[in-house]
């Protein structure tokens, strides 16, 4: 017997349809998907959080210093002129940053295997490629996500049955995060 369900599919038609699921699951916090799917996803999904919840707080914070263009109040770019060129001033800044520690990096890795890019595209500009942003996925997981499940050991998704489909009767369920 298999260890894993086929889904009727290739196996590189299966690895991208679960890989797609399982990022929905974790950007929207629930999806809607028939059981055998929705079982599949779940393994997965719970893996990625419980390595999460291992690594949360294996980072230091380093304090560097970094150049960073000085800007008008318009948000563009402040130049002078030197030596009959026109050259950008820029003034130095200290800031804070999380440096991962080995463990944590490669659990990052990992979870960049397994998840998709996300875009996040605001509502008013649906369509066009301005203003969008990449969502940083794994920092989600590690940031918002192992947080809540911190004292819980295991069963961080839930599945609730929905009914069955109209077109084929398939079982659909809800796959959420608990």
């Amino acid at each position: 017997m298999a260890k894993y369900r086929k889904l009727g599919r290739t196996s590189d038609q299966r690895k991208a349809l679960l890989r797609n699921q399982v990022t929905a699951l974790l950007y929207h916090g629930r999806i809607v998907t028939t059981e055998a799917k929705a079982k599949e996803v779940r393994k997965i999904a719970e893996k990625l959080i419980a390595m999460a919840i291992r690594e949360k707080d294996n980072f230091e914070e380093v304090t560097v210093t970094a150049k960073v263009a000085r800007k008008d109040k318009d948000g563009k770019r402040i130049k002078e002129v030197v030596d009959g060129k026109k050259v950008s001033v820029y003034d130095e800044v200290e800031r804070k940053i999380k440096k991962d520690l080995p463990s944590r990096l490669h659990a990052r890795r990992q979870m960049n295997k397994v998840l998709y890019p996300v875009t996040f595209v605001p509502a008013d500009n649906a369509g066009k490629k301005k203003n969008t942003k990449k969502v940083n996925l794994p920092n989600k997981i590690f940031d918002e996500i192992a947080p809540k499940y911190e004292g819980r050991n295991g069963g961080y998704t839930r599945i609730v049955k929905i009914g069955q489909r109209k077109g084929d009767g398939a079982l659909e369920v809800l796959l959420e995060l608990v």
